[in-house]
């Protein structure tokens, strides 16, 4: 199968999400909310808390360059899933305060899950 322009359209409104969850809210210039949810994560050192946002930062914006290259689709659809999935379920567990609108967050993501397996199920693979 031959992906179509709106594959393509699909994994660039995608990218963006990665990028902006990973470099923008984790790494720089980073909000406060996400790294209060971080700090509440149980057996986390304080010390510990920069260099985990960090990580958690980049593995999101290499998420969002592997989804623009289109590569192994289903792949990336599989672990964007679980990422989506742990993130949600972690935040909602061990801070589930500091989540104002927990139902905005997991309609959201549905719908953004909903277009990653769009994506996935169209590809060229």
């Amino acid at each position: 199968m031959v992906e179509t322009w709106r594959g393509r359209v699909a994994r660039w409104a995608i990218a963006p999400v990665w990028f902006y969850e990973g470099f923008w809210c984790k790494i720089w210039p980073g909000r406060a909310d996400q790294r209060a949810i971080v700090g509440d994560v149980p057996f986390l050192p304080g010390w510990a808390v920069t260099g985990v946002l960090a990580g958690i930062g980049l593995a999101e914006v290499a998420i969002g360059v592997w989804v623009l290259s289109g590569r192994r689709a289903r792949a990336a659809a599989a672990v964007q899933t679980v990422l989506v999935v742990a993130f949600n379920l972690g935040g909602l567990l061990f801070s589930p305060g500091r989540i104002a609108e927990p139902g905005r967050l997991v309609t959201q993501d549905l719908a953004f899950l909903a277009l990653i397996w769009t994506v996935a199920w169209t590809a060229a693979e």
